[in-house]
């Protein structure tokens, strides 16, 4: 705990059986009272080792459902389980989780609602290994959302995020896709509540165990990012409604 805030870390799991371990064991039990892992139905050996590890919350899917659908398996029992902090970490060890507790003590001292782990406040993201599409559809989709959601973030599109619990509870995140697209309707649903979000540099490691969308699936996110965008733009002039902000007006 920090600041008497119950601190829960959930890890969205696919395949992740080689990185799940190196993962776990760097997250920093002298602040993390809470392990939730959701396998949404690996085909490896992700479940054994997770159960090995001891981790006391190890949720499993019946069918695939997606990487937005498999965070909300997370975050739904994460706020079952009472959490004040909630921290979303990827098992495949792109994102260190040493910077948990810098990210925890943002939101645990009241600074931020939201803390992402930004990969370009470094300057080192395609030293690090990122794919120079990506890179600068990155910096051309955040520079589209600063400007029509009135934000200044350096990226909407990095997996590593601290969440303080009760921003969540205001969020209807089940009506988010359950597709990779959810991360960014998610940040738009804390943007449109007025969320203090604060980054913290977070360099990413890219290597071949490492979860990544392949190019095909990254032009789809691009477009969903773009439609993000432009509802929120519509809802916050009035013109339009759309059910993932219906709960927030």
């Amino acid at each position: 705990m920090i600041n008497n805030k119950k601190i829960v870390v959930v890890m969205p799991a696919y395949n992740a059986a080689k990185t799940v371990e190196k993962t776990f064991k760097e997250i920093p039990f002298n602040i993390v009272d809470d392990v939730i892992l959701t396998d949404d139905y690996s085909t490896d050996n992700t479940v054994n080792i997770a159960k090995r590890l001891g981790i006391k919350h190890v949720l499993t899917h019946k069918k695939n459902i997606g990487y937005g659908g498999n965070q909300k398996t997370c975050y739904d029992k994460a706020l079952e389980l009472n959490a004040d902090i909630i921290i979303m970490l990827h098992p495949d060890y792109q994102y260190t989780p040493k910077l948990i507790p810098a990210m925890c003590d943002l939101v645990a001292n009241n600074v931020n609602d939201v803390v992402l782990g930004s990969r370009i406040l470094s300057e080192g993201a395609v030293k690090n290994g990122m794919p120079i599409y990506k890179y600068i559809s990155n910096r051309f989709l955040t520079l589209f959302q600063n400007i029509l959601m009135s934000q200044k973030l350096s990226e909407y599109h990095t997996g590593y995020r601290c969440f303080n619990a009760e921003t969540l509870k205001k969020i209807d995140y089940n009506s988010n896709s359950n597709d990779f697209v959810f991360d960014n309707q998610l940040l738009a649903q804390c943007c449109f509540t007025k969320a203090r979000i604060g980054e913290i540099s977070c360099p990413a490691k890219y290597f071949e165990d490492a979860s990544s969308i392949n190019f095909k699936r990254s032009v789809t996110y691009g477009f969903g990012v773009l439609k993000v965008s432009l509802m929120y733009f519509f809802q916050k002039l009035g013109v339009f409604k759309f059910n993932i902000f219906k709960s927030l007006t």
